[in-house]
């Protein structure tokens, strides 16, 4: 038996069922959000609002150890082409002990919309800087929450009634996690990252209040390629996310790795996200 051939045939089959998926969420009727658990749509949050958000990671290592990781994030929607996050790092991974990590500054402009009844296409670029100064531990560069370095990219979303599609593709590099890790000569410190996102707002079946909680299914499909070593890997998370008074989030989401040829140290694990956005707040 050849693996790589399986391996092969499997993503194939993977890929196949996915496209199923997508095409069964997209006949449907009546107006959804586009609101992702792993990343971000092209359309922004409000104009001239403020949000909060706390991201809570618990990721398992091959040995049973926990990892937790908190993220807070302040989050500022300038108007309806620019929004700004703040957010930072904290870890019990290093010794068990929680630590503060480092933090990271994120920008979005949406460039492009074209809206038409109950449904739009959405197209934005984004950026990140991010500073770290936990231990350098895994071949696979994150900076969010991982490495010191910049991340760029694009995102294009559209809607359709119940249902949002959402790609992206960016550019992320590592430098060294200062002030007492250098990144590694022998491992590349770039890659290039790529994710597919499918949402579905299953309920409420019919809007009578902007109170109505509203429930969406979403699944995700996140991966990355190292650009000096080729080596790469695919991860899928479903997740459902319940929208309360159209102003508060609760996602809950399982990330769990497809395949990879890299060393990552826990890529499998529960994301819990809070977030609550408040309107209107800046003239």
């Amino acid at each position: 038996m050849n693996p790589q051939l399986d391996l092969f045939e499997l993503k194939q089959l993977f890929m196949k069922n996915i496209l199923i998926i997508t095409l069964l969420f997209i006949n449907v009727s009546t107006y959804s959000q586009e609101l992702f658990v792993m990343t971000e749509p092209a359309s922004n949050m409000p104009a001239k609002s403020f949000g909060i958000r706390n991201m809570n990671a618990f990721m398992f290592e091959a040995d049973g150890k926990l990892n937790y990781h908190n993220m807070p994030e302040l989050m500022w929607g300038i108007n309806k082409e620019w929004m700004v996050h703040a957010q930072g790092f904290i870890s019990n991974r290093q010794d068990g002990g929680f630590e503060r990590e480092g933090g990271s500054l994120y920008a979005k402009y949406r460039f492009f919309s074209k809206d038409d009844l109950k449904k739009h296409f959405r197209m934005a670029l984004y950026g990140r800087y991010s500073f770290n100064r936990a231990d350098i531990h895994q071949q696979e560069i994150e900076t969010m929450g991982h490495n010191t370095g910049f991340e760029a990219g694009f995102i294009a979303t559209q809607l359709l009634h119940k249902v949002a599609v959402s790609s992206s593709l960016s550019y992320e590099r590592a430098l060294d996690n200062k002030p007492n890790y250098k990144f590694p000569i022998t491992e590349s410190n770039s890659a290039m990252n790529y994710t597919l996102s499918v949402g579905k707002l299953m309920l409420p079946k019919v809007y009578t209040s902007y109170k109505q909680v509203n429930v969406n299914l979403m699944l995700e499909l996140l991966g990355q390629r190292l650009n000096d070593n080729k080596k790469s890997y695919l991860d899928i998370a479903p997740s459902v996310q319940f929208i309360i008074n159209s102003q508060a989030r609760i996602d809950l989401a399982y990330r769990q790795e497809l395949y990879s040829t890299m060393i990552r140290t826990a890529p499998n694990g529960v994301i819990l996200k809070f977030e609550y956005t408040f309107f209107n707040t800046f003239k």
